[in-house]
């Protein structure tokens, strides 16, 4: 399906992030996780893509088994590094012909210990190039091509100090095709309403999704602190974690409370979407659900 009908069909989107199993241990948690989170009625799901086209076929792979074996639209990411042209267009071949709708298209990170890496050797410099070329890609059944996501940064792009020019680049994203941005994931919702309004200066019209993340533990917020940028933690989010102290549960219980009211706190401001970063698994996003008191998207959008 593409985007522009997930849109239309869903006043507020509600969706889930994936990541490539790399063991069958993890594909079988993964698989459950699936089944758990399509109960919610997602309007679609995303799957990652490893640093460099790492995880190319696992990318796939995991795509392909969600596309056969559920109903939910999916959304494979896609990223410029360590490209040709010739392979981009096999990706979007295939792609095109397992009937995906929709690619999310991304700059991208080279992998680590890759000593050799030269950006100028990629054929799409920059996920505006990306983004240009998906929309001429000539071989979908669907007449307007695949849908086109890209994303955005509420706190800032890490490459891009100046913030002018940060929304310089991503209007050229929108103009280049995109059709709707995925925010990279937030703890204080005021960011996200600043990045949409500077957005709306900017003449950036296409529907904005919120990213949103539950903190799991102590050692995972210290993950999204080393991610390049890092991460802005609020100081009530900073204090409630102290509070909790050595308990992991503890930790847990504060993560979900922090993302539920984010979540309720989006949905009085009329966000246009929520896409939860799972990290695989469907405990954190089913108890949010459970805490806003809806059992399924349809009705969490309603």
């Amino acid at each position: 399906m593409h985007c522009q009908d997930i849109f239309d069909r869903h006043p507020t989107t509600f969706s889930f992030e994936f990541f490539p199993p790399k063991t069958p241990q993890a594909a079988e948690g993964l698989y459950r996780t699936i089944a758990d989170l399509e109960a919610l009625k997602p309007a679609f799901v995303s799957v990652t893509y490893g640093a460099g086209g790492s995880t190319r076929e696992l990318t796939h792979d995991l795509v392909e088994r969600i596309k056969t074996t559920t109903p939910i639209p999916t959304v494979p990411h896609l990223t410029c590094v360590c490209h040709s042209e010739a392979d981009i267009t096999d990706i979007l071949t295939r792609y095109a012909q397992l009937g995906i709708g929709n690619i999310l298209a991304l700059g991208g990170d080279p992998p680590r210990g890759l000593d050799h890496y030269n950006k100028a050797d990629d054929a799409f410099q920059h996920a505006v190039d990306l983004v240009r070329f998906i929309r001429q890609f000539p071989g979908h059944s669907d007449p307007r091509g695949f849908g086109v996501g890209v994303a955005g940064f509420p706190e800032g792009h890490p490459a891009t100090p100046n913030r002018l020019l940060e929304m310089d680049y991503l209007k050229a994203k929108v103009d280049a095709g995109a059709d709707y941005i995925c925010t990279q994931l937030f703890f204080d919702n005021r960011d996200f309403y600043d990045f949409r309004d500077r957005c709306d200066l900017a003449g950036v019209r296409v529907p904005i999704i919120a990213g949103i993340m539950p903190i799991s533990s102590v050692k995972g917020m210290r993950r999204m602190g080393d991610l390049a940028g890092g991460s802005r933690f609020p100081a009530a989010l900073l204090k409630a974690v102290a509070r909790a102290g050595d308990d992991a549960d503890a930790v847990q219980r504060v993560g979900i409370h922090w993302a539920t009211e984010q979540c309720r706190d989006l949905l009085d401001h009329q966000v246009r979407g929520i896409h939860f970063y799972t990290l695989n698994k469907s405990d954190a996003t089913r108890r949010i659900y459970d805490n806003l008191g809806v059992r399924d998207s349809l009705a969490l959008g309603g």
